[in-house]
């Protein structure tokens, strides 16, 4: 079985990063549409546009499984990709909020929301928090520019975090008790939101999740870890072959398992 990721750009890979750990024999493809990072600012039609092209080219590269591994992607168009590809596990991202709000509702702290300008005006979201924010406790903060600093490879406190203290600075942080990742590019910044945090705030993000659900669907298929543990990284639908381009995906890598540890 080859599971293909895709994102508009190097978020996912914190989720392809989290499958490799309970799938080490998998191979998997892994495309991010350069051509047209970042999707939060984009029109909801283009961003439909360019999910269904991506989709199309991992289904072509022999992706057996698809992880939608961006929110706002999952937002605009999973539903229609998996009335399109019937026979094709599709699993879509969406912020964590329900394990916050769980979380939360044994304490008495609010809940902030993080995530692109798209995710965050979507229908999807709304729907969700409808069900489940009954004492309205949750708080959303688009953070577009934690996008461009991941997709610059620029991961240093002294860059990322006055970026941070400026769009936080009208909230007051002790009274969180759990800050959500909505978006799978945030995830590397996962350490300076926690220097930046109250420290009973809870820093949570969704990749865990979604990995679960890929991996309990592949094992009703009986593909579970089925493989030789390959990556093959694409961009915009073209196969990368560059080294350096490859090295770049690896410090990537290497920097989410120092943030494991």
């Amino acid at each position: 079985m080859t599971v293909g990721f895709f994102d508009s750009g190097v978020g996912g890979v914190s989720v392809l990063h989290e499958a490799r750990q309970w799938l080490p024999q998998t191979d998997f493809l892994y495309y991010a549409d350069t051509d047209h990072v970042p999707y939060g600012p984009k029109p909801k039609a283009a961003v439909r546009e360019y999910v269904f092209a991506a989709v199309d080219c991992l289904v072509r590269q022999g992706a057996g499984a698809v992880v939608v591994a961006c929110n706002t992607a999952t937002s605009v168009a999973v539903e229609d990709l998996r009335a399109k590809y019937r026979q094709l596990p599709i699993i879509g991202m969406e912020p964590a909020v329900k394990v916050a709000v769980d979380r939360t509702s044994r304490h008495a702290g609010r809940i902030l929301v993080t995530a692109t300008a798209l995710t965050l005006k979507e229908e999807k979201l709304h729907n969700l928090l409808a069900q489940i924010d009954n004492e309205h406790i949750v708080d959303t903060l688009p953070l577009p520019g934690l996008v461009e600093f991941a997709e610059n490879h620029e991961f240093e406190a002294t860059t990322v975090l006055p970026y941070l203290q400026e769009q936080l600075e009208n909230f007051a942080l002790s009274d969180y008790e759990a800050i959500v990742l909505g978006c799978t590019h945030f995830v590397f910044f996962a350490d300076l939101f926690r220097k930046i945090a109250a420290p009973h705030t809870a820093i949570i993000d969704g990749n865990r999740g979604t990995v679960n659900n890929l991996v309990r669907i592949l094992e009703a298929q009986g593909l579970s870890d089925q493989g030789g543990g390959t990556v093959t990284f694409y961009q915009s639908g073209r196969r990368v072959e560059d080294q350096a381009a490859l090295a770049r995906y690896g410090d990537l890598l290497a920097r989410l398992d120092a943030l494991r540890t």
